[in-house]
């Protein structure tokens, strides 16, 4: 599927707005494109800042490093509510990873 790079509400795209997967392109600072690992990127959970804003959890399936990204406007609905709801019925998610967060 297309996943433009110009995404509403973000200014850098770093995962498919249809199933939220990501790839691990960035180190330390959004958009940076500095990471070595380029491993897939599992989207794991959501994560809401204090203003309302919504992160995507990802879960590198390379290295296993943790990171947050921003939604952006054209993200799947379905898809993001599907991954808040998660932890709160799947077991095998690992519960270290929720608690690092």
């Amino acid at each position: 599927m297309d996943v433009p790079m110009i995404a509403p509400g973000t200014a850098h795209r770093n995962h498919c707005p249809h199933c939220l997967t990501s790839l691990h392109v960035d180190h330390r600072i959004p958009g940076d494109r500095r990471a070595a690992c380029r491993g897939r990127m599992a989207a794991l959970s959501v994560s809401v800042r204090q203003d309302g804003e919504w992160l995507i959890i990802h879960d590198c399936q390379s290295c296993g490093e943790l990171s947050a990204n921003r939604i952006a406007g054209d993200d799947n609905a379905r898809a993001l509510l599907r991954i808040a709801i998660r932890p709160l019925s799947d077991t095998r998610l690992p519960v270290s990873a929720l608690l690092t967060l």
